[in-house]
């Protein structure tokens, strides 16, 4: 199988680049100054292992590649913001022997949230959900760190729409040759699910700094029980911290570091997006319709979009006066 990387940032260029290492085919699609530096001078991607100098095929697009193939895997890793637009441009790409990606070929959603496997449920005919465990960090063009140990990350896969096959299995033990765990689950939205009340704090982090204080951990709990609230009247099943941990447990262990997440590297980038829309939002989303009071998440979204869209730096912000917002919301819901 070629795997095709649409959207070569953090998570993209590290799953991409430890494919490449065990001599699986791959092709990174990346866009502007990244999309240069890793057509000129390649991925520098550094791991526990060390740092290596990956040589990958880069393209910008479906026109760029050709014509694709039956053997194809398309891994979905663009920011939910941006999924749209991907999923279009490549969905319509033309499969040698007929018909058109869409149509034929895979695609893994690896990414944060939960609204890209239904987005491309619209669109492609063979789903996949990907719950990523994988701190990484994406801050230049072209360098990527990856840094746990033993495994570089765990990715959990399987059908979007339940159950397991033999094709996730294919490709899970490409992934775990390339030094990820990757357990092939029948539920694995019930593990994004999970995923996205850990990334209720991204927000908080992009904000106020991604240096730990109990009025960051305390407003991440309020944001949690709200997520839990509405995932329960939404009759919404997610895996427990208990199963989480023992998944992890002795198997993606990281230095500790000060640098933020997905979230807090879209600020410092300036790319003039965030995908709060689709973590806090998906909780603010579910309250809405099943009558949840969401004042945290609903601070935090719009909190996030206001630094996205105004380019504002990443931690620019108190947690102060971030608590001191959500507390007014909570006043008025």
């Amino acid at each position: 199988m070629r795997y095709i990387i649409i959207g070569a940032g953090a998570i993209g260029a590290t799953i991409g680049g430890r494919l490449a290492q065990t001599g699986v085919e791959v092709v990174l699609v990346a866009r502007g100054a990244h999309a240069q530096a890793l057509a000129a001078d390649g991925l520098r991607l550094t791991t526990a292992d060390g740092t290596r100098v990956h040589r990958i095929p880069v393209v910008t697009g479906p026109a760029e590649l050709g014509e694709l193939r039956p053997d194809d895997v398309l891994l979905l890793a663009v920011k939910t913001q941006d999924a749209i637009a991907a999923l279009d441009a490549w969905g319509d790409a033309e499969v040698a022997g007929g018909g058109t990606a869409a149509q034929r070929l895979p695609v893994l959603c690896a990414q944060n949230g939960v609204e890209s496997e239904r987005l491309a449920l619209r669109r492609f005919a063979r789903v996949y959900g990907v719950c990523v465990w994988l701190p990484a960090t994406f801050l230049e063009p072209g360098v990527v760190s990856a840094l746990c140990a033993p495994l570089t990350g765990i990715l959990h896969i399987g059908p979007a729409a339940g159950g397991a096959d033999a094709r996730a299995r294919r490709i899970a033990a490409d992934l775990e040759r390339a030094g990820f765990a990757a357990p092939v689950v029948e539920d694995v939205m019930r593990w994004k699910y999970a995923k996205l009340l850990g990334n209720l704090g991204n927000a908080i982090q992009a904000t106020t700094g991604p240096e730990p204080h109990p009025a960051k951990a305390a407003l991440l709990l309020r944001a949690q029980q709200e997520g839990r609230a509405a995932l329960a009247a939404a009759g919404i099943a997610h895996v427990s911290a208990e199963e989480q941990a023992a998944a992890r447990d002795g198997k993606v262990d990281h230095p500790p570091v000060l640098r933020g997440g997905s979230s807090w590297q879209s600020l410092h980038r300036g790319t003039g997006s965030i995908e709060a829309d689709y973590l806090n939002g998906e909780i603010s989303l579910l309250g809405r319709l099943h009558g949840v009071p969401t004042p945290v998440n609903d601070t935090l979204r719009h909190a996030a979009n206001i630094f996205a869209r105004e380019g504002l730096p990443p931690g620019a912000m108190s947690v102060e006066d971030l608590t001191a917002l959500a507390d007014e919301a909570a006043a008025r819901s």
